[in-house]
C-alpha cells in the first residue's frame, strides 16, 4: 500500500474537491465497485432496524452497496457527485440521481431517515463539513435519524496516519491489468496511482460536529471499520 502524503495543495476548497475527489471517483468507479460489496455491521444493523415503511436517503451512495440492505418494506433513494458511480447504481436498478451534498435536491424534512457513509471527510474545510451536516439534517423529519461515518484519524487497520497531520492525499492504485473509463477495457500498463483528499477526524470531533447543530440529539457513537461514526436524530420543536 502506499503511503498518504500531506495536503499542501494551494487550490481553492472547491476546486480542491474536483480535482482530488470529484475527478478521482469517476476514473476509478468501476475498480472502486468491485472493492465495495459488504455492508458495514453497524449500517446494517441501523438499516435493519428500520420501521417498515420507512423512506430515506443515501447520501454519497457510491455503488449502491447499502440501497439494496432493506428491499421491500423500506425506501431509499441515492445521490453521489460521481456521474460513473451513478451510472453503475441505475445499472444495477437502484433510484439514484447525481448531486453535490452541499445542495441537496430535497425539499425540507423529506425522509425519516438519511445515511452518509465514508463521505463527510471529502470536504476540504470545517465551514464545507458543517455545511453537509446541516444539509443532512435538513431532509429528514423532526424525530428522524441520520447515520454519518468518517475515516478516523486513529485506524486500528493497516492504515496508520500521522496524528499530526489530518488533511492529506490518500493513494488509490489501479493495477496495471486494468484500464478505467468507457468500456472499462483491459490492456498491460503501469499502475495507476490516483490520489484522494480526506481531512482525518479525530476522536470526537465527528459528534462535536453534530452537537453543534440547532435541534440535534447524539443517540449513539462510536468506532467501527476504521471509522468514527454517529447516529443523530433531528429534535422537534
Amino acid at each position: 500500500m502506499k503511503d498518504p502524503v500531506p495536503d499542501t495543495l494551494q487550490l481553492g476548497e472547491a476546486d480542491k474537491e474536483e480535482q482530488y475527489v470529484h475527478s478521482v471517483y469517476n476514473e476509478i468507479a468501476s475498480h472502486f465497485s468491485d472493492t465495495r460489496f459488504k455492508p458495514w455491521p453497524v449500517i446494517e444493523r441501523y438499516l435493519k432496524g428500520l420501521p417498515s415503511g420507512s423512506i430515506g436517503a443515501d447520501v454519497g451512495c457510491g455503488n449502491g452497496k447499502y440501497l439494496g440492505v432493506r428491499t421491500g418494506d423500506v425506501f431509499m433513494m441515492g445521490t453521489d457527485r460521481s456521474e460513473s458511480l451513478v451510472d453503475i447504481c441505475q445499472q444495477r436498478k437502484f433510484e439514484c440521481m447525481v448531486s453535490d451534498g452541499l445542495d441537496l435536491p430535497y425539499r425540507d424534512s423529506a425522509f425519516d431517515f438519511a445515511i452518509s457513509i465514508a463521505v463527510i471527510h471529502h470536504f476540504s474545510s470545517p465551514e464545507r463539513r458543517l455545511q453537509a451536516a446541516k444539509e443532512l439534517l435538513r431532509i429528514i423529519r423532526p424525530g428522524g435519524t441520520v447515520l454519518v461515518f468518517a475515516w478516523a484519524l486513529e485506524q486500528n487497520g493497516r492504515r496508520k496516519f500521522d496524528p499530526n497531520m489530518q488533511d492529506v492525499l490518500v493513494p488509490w492504485v489501479v493495477p496495471k491489468s486494468r484500464k478505467q473509463g468507457k468500456g472499462d477495457e483491459e490492456e498491460e500498463r503501469e499502475d495507476k496511482v490516483y490520489h484522494r483528499y480526506y481531512h482525518l477526524f479525530r476522536e470526537g470531533e465527528l459528534p462535536a460536529l453534530f452537537e453543534g447543530l440547532d435541534r440535534c440529539t447524539i443517540l449513539e457513537q462510536g468506532y467501527d471499520k476504521d471509522n468514527w461514526y454517529v447516529i443523530a436524530r433531528k429534535d422537534r420543536l
